[in-house]
């Protein structure tokens, strides 16, 4: 059951929304523009915040997707197959393994895991996001938070699970947090 649902996490994670609504838009590769990830961020660059909007929905939902197809066979199952939709999404067979970042579909991940702190993480992320407007920084806060929370409210696995999430998170935002510290980090545009 660990090995189907690791690969029923992984084949869903890959799924590359940013880049498949991109081109079905008539704008071409994302992969192209701003930091060449597949990820709602950058669809964002595009201009169409519409599109951005989905593909962050969707990459979420493939994560919610993911956890609830094992939810019937126990709480490590669940761990496991959100944590390789996760990696799926960062390292997509489809794209040579160069995807996004897993900041949407660890999201979906937590709330369909234990919906408080995914909840709480969510939180976290719009509100670091509108107060400081990088969505690097309001990711790497999200998931620092998510497996304190995680422990907080007693659910151990969770947060073993969120912890390795978190560091896969924090891996792929190696460069951010280089931009974040030398003060060039380009800033988001959120609202109207």
């Amino acid at each position: 059951m660990i090995g189907l649902a690791a690969l029923i996490g992984y084949l869903l994670g890959s799924v590359p929304f940013g880049l498949i609504l991109t081109r079905a838009a008539g704008l071409g590769d994302v992969r192209k523009i701003g930091s060449g990830n597949i990820g709602a961020t950058n669809v964002l660059r595009t201009g169409r915040k519409g599109l951005a909007a989905l593909t962050l929905l969707l990459d979420a939902v493939k994560g919610v997707i993911a956890v609830l197809l094992m939810h019937n066979e126990g709480r490590w199952i669940v761990v496991i197959a959100g944590l390789f939709a996760v990696i799926g999404h960062l390292y997509p067979v489809w794209l040579r393994f160069k995807g996004g970042k897993g900041v949407a579909v660890g999201l979906g991940v937590l709330l369909a895991q234990a919906f408080p702190v995914g909840l709480i993480a969510c939180l976290v992320w719009l509100g670091m996001a509108f107060w400081r407007k990088y969505s690097s920084l309001a990711a790497l806060t999200a998931f620092a938070t998510a497996p304190l929370v995680a422990l907080l409210l007693g659910d151990w696995r969770v947060a073993i699970g969120a912890v390795v999430i978190a560091a896969l998170v924090f891996h792929k935002h190696r460069a951010n947090i280089e931009r974040l510290r030398a003060g060039t980090e380009p800033r988001i545009k959120l609202g109207a």
